[in-house]
C-alpha cells in the first residue's frame, strides 16, 4: 500500500479508537508509525538518488534495471565503486531496511523493549503494525513483497499490487467514507 494510505488508515483507526475509549491515544503519533515502515526503508534510498541527481552525479540511465530492483535479487554486486555499483548497494540497503521495518518478528521486539523502558504500552506503536498487515495482501512478488516473518523466515505473501486502479480507487474512496463517518457524531 502506499505511503499516504497507510497514514490515513492509521489515523483514522485510531480516531475510531478514541471514540470507544476513555483516555484518548494520539493519533498523530499513531500517523507517524502507520508511515514510519516505509520511511526507514526509503529515507536513505531516497535522499542518496535525490542528492546525485541534483549534483549531476547521475542520471536515470544510471538507476539499476528493474529487473535487478524487484524482487531483490541476487545479481545485485557491490562492484567497484562506480555509481552504477553504488545504486545496487543503495537497492541493497533498502531491500534490508525494508526487511526489518516490515516484520512483524521485529515490532513485537521492539514494541517489547519500549514496554520494558516506559513500564506500559505505547499503542500508536499499533501504527507500524497495521502497516505490515496492510501489506501482506497489497504487495505481490513483483514489488516488495512483504516478509512479515524476517528473520525467521523469508517467505512473503503474493498478494495483489495496490497500485492498479481497480484497488486505488476503492481505497481512497473507502478512506474518505470512513473519515466523513468518524466526523459525524454516532
Amino acid at each position: 500500500m502506499d505511503i499516504f494510505s497507510h497514514g490515513l488508515w492509521a489515523g483514522a483507526a485510531y480516531k475510531a479508537i478514541n471514540k470507544k475509549i476513555k483516555k484518548p491515544l494520539n493519533a498523530r503519533l499513531a500517523v507517524f508509525w502507520g508511515i514510519f515502515p516505509d520511511l526507514f526503508a526509503f529515507t536513505i534510498g531516497f535522499i542518496w538518488l535525490f542528492g546525485n541527481f541534483i549534483f549531476g552525479d547521475m542520471s536515470f540511465s544510471g538507476l539499476p534495471h528493474p529487473d535487478l530492483v524487484e524482487p531483490a535479487s541476487d545479481k545485485l554486486i557491490f562492484g567497484n565503486g562506480d555509481i552504477q555499483s553504488a545504486a545496487s548497494f543503495v537497492v541493497r540497503l533498502t531491500a534490508i531496511l525494508y526487511s526489518v521495518s516490515h516484520s512483524a518478528i521485529i515490532f513485537f521486539i521492539i514494541f517489547g523493549i519500549i514496554f520494558l523502558i516506559f513500564r506500559r504500552p505505547i499503542w500508536e506503536l499499533g501504527g507500524w503494525f497495521f502497516h505490515i498487515l496492510l501489506d501482506i495482501p497489497t504487495h505481490s512478488y513483483q514489488f516488495y513483497p512483504t516478509p512479515f516473518l524476517w528473520p525467521f523466515s523469508g517467505w512473503t505473501f503474493n498478494g495483489f499490487s495496490w497500485g492498479t486502479l481497480w484497488f486505488l480507487i476503492p481505497n481512497y474512496a473507502a478512506i474518505i467514507i470512513i473519515y466523513f463517518l468518524l466526523r459525524k457524531k454516532f
